[in-house]
């Protein structure tokens, strides 16, 4: 019975892990690309011409922190594949990740 126990343990961790790296990083990655296109605001076209929308600087900037918590996610993902790879781990003792021996 105890098996079972570890095998649960480690399913709701692997799926906890798949739904932030395989829903959450995406779903960032397409919050940051509607706020940058909020951001730019919305061009109005009528017979004069072309008249550009009212800017929103702070929405670009916010699509710009989305951008940068993805591209921070991605690169931790590949720091964890080569540490591994190396025969290291990556350690959260401190406030940012460390490579580490085994």
């Amino acid at each position: 019975m105890h098996n079972l126990g570890f095998a649960l343990d480690g399913a709701w961790r692997v799926l906890l892990a798949g739904l932030i790296l395989g829903a959450g990083l995406p779903a960032l990655f397409a919050l940051g690309i509607r706020s940058l296109a909020w951001g730019a605001g919305e061009a109005s076209v009528d017979a004069s011409g072309v008249t550009p929308g009212t800017r929103r600087p702070w929405a670009t900037a916010l699509g710009y922190l989305l951008f940068a918590i993805v591209v921070g996610g991605v690169l931790l993902g590949l720091t964890f594949i080569v540490a591994t790879g190396f025969g290291n781990k990556l350690s959260f003792e401190h406030v940012y990740p460390t490579i580490v021996p085994k």
